[in-house]
């Protein structure tokens, strides 16, 4: 317990250059957090995709519609359990500004995906209404929609005014589950080109396959793209976490320098601790030398300095998760009012904090290194000397 005393009065001895240590510390530590809840939040997409779901999409492009007549044919491929389409709409409500994620969706994407939380009821009355729809819950507190309410998009893709009327609003299973999406029925989506565009009537922008736990996913992939080889509208399918990477890896190059970005970071932070350790070793060589005289040992002296570097190292981290947990909160609220199109999950994850926390040590044991090792190398004569 004395040396965990003397430890602590060490590291206070210097209270404003500690603190200001910490500071440092604590900035960096939570631009590292910031950094890493970012490139979390573009990887959210992938990171909520489910193992047992595939999508097969255009081989050309995902721009590229598949006839609604493939739907049959995929149902009859082994282990493929059921089969949902969808369209990207691209609507925006009142302002080209106001944009947001919608799609046309078959009967079957709530059951496919569960982590869509809609209440029976709500569900129910969505079911049986041709132009209803489902909302996000951050969705719906953006624009202070209320169930019941008539809403109109202006579609950018599929020209003109569409009124939908909100039969349901949806909760993420899991708190990395987006609530920012818009759903409705396709059947209206598809009636409406029918009539406007008959040519492009009966066609989907993709497919959702939902498979057997037992199933091999990459022989289902094979077996449904063999089937439609040579046709006029070739398909290409991969697994949901695939597809939504394919999106992620658009801006690699950018991820790639936050990625770089984080570590150094953690460097300066590095270089911070080690400049205050370095200073303070200095000052109190002539204290280990007497503490050497006194029959103190080796590792007793690394413990003191060590001791001391992690001290100040995980009392920079402590403030660091304050401001990074209240900064995240704050962030979130924000992005998800302005940029809720981008970063419909933005979240302080528990790896990043147990990161922040590796490094924060990690940052602790190297800075008290060097002076450390002079510490044990300095001869007790020499460090007198520094006395007179």
């Amino acid at each position: 317990m004395k040396v965990f005393k003397l430890i602590f009065k060490n590291a206070l001895r210097h209270k404003l250059r500690t603190l200001l240590t910490m500071l440092g510390i604590a900035v960096a530590l939570l631009a590292f957090g910031l950094i890493r809840t970012v490139i979390n939040a573009w990887y959210a997409g992938v990171e909520a995709s489910a193992q047992n779901r595939l999508v097969t999409r255009s081989a050309v492009s995902l721009i590229q519609p598949l006839p609604l007549a493939y739907r049959e044919q995929l149902l009859k491929v082994p282990g493929v359990k059921s089969v949902g389409y969808a369209n990207w709409f691209g609507a925006y409500y009142g302002d080209p500004n106001n944009f947001f994620a919608n799609f046309a969706v078959d009967e079957n994407y709530l059951e496919m995906y569960p982590e869509f939380v809609v209440p029976p009821e709500q569900k129910e009355s969505y079911l049986r209404e041709r132009n209803a729809c489902v909302v996000g819950r951050k969705l719906a507190e953006r624009f202070g929609w209320k169930l019941g309410q008539t809403v109109t998009l202006t579609g950018t893709i599929f020209f003109g005014e569409w009124d939908f009327v909100i039969r349901g609003i949806y909760a993420g299973a899991q708190p990395g589950t987006d609530e920012t999406a818009f759903l409705f029925h396709w059947d209206y989506l598809n009636e409406r080109i029918r009539e406007t565009n008959p040519g492009m009537a009966d066609n989907v922008g993709w497919y959702m396959l939902l498979i057997d736990n037992q199933a091999n996913p990459a022989v289902v992939s094979e077996t449904v793209d063999a089937m439609f080889q040579n046709s006029f509208a070739e398909t290409k399918t991969e697994t949901e976490r695939a597809f939504q990477q394919s999106f992620v890896s658009m801006s690699g190059a950018i991820l790639a320098a936050m990625e770089a970005i984080s570590v150094v970071v953690v460097f300066i932070v590095l270089l911070v601790l080690a400049n205050t350790m370095a200073m303070t070793a200095r000052e109190r060589m002539a204290e280990y030398a007497v503490l050497k005289t006194l029959g103190f040992r080796p590792f007793h002296l690394v413990g003191l300095i060590g001791g001391e570097s992690l001290v100040i190292a995980l009392g920079g981290f402590a403030v660091g998760l304050v401001l990074m947990i209240y900064v995240c909160n704050g962030f979130a609220t924000f992005l998800t009012s302005n940029l809720g199109n981008f970063f419909p999950v933005f979240e302080l994850k528990n790896l990043t904090i147990i990161l922040a926390f590796v490094s924060a040590v990690l940052v602790g044991v190297f800075a008290a290194v060097f002076p450390a090792w002079r510490a044990v190398r300095m001869h007790i004569a020499d460090g007198l000397h520094r006395v007179a």
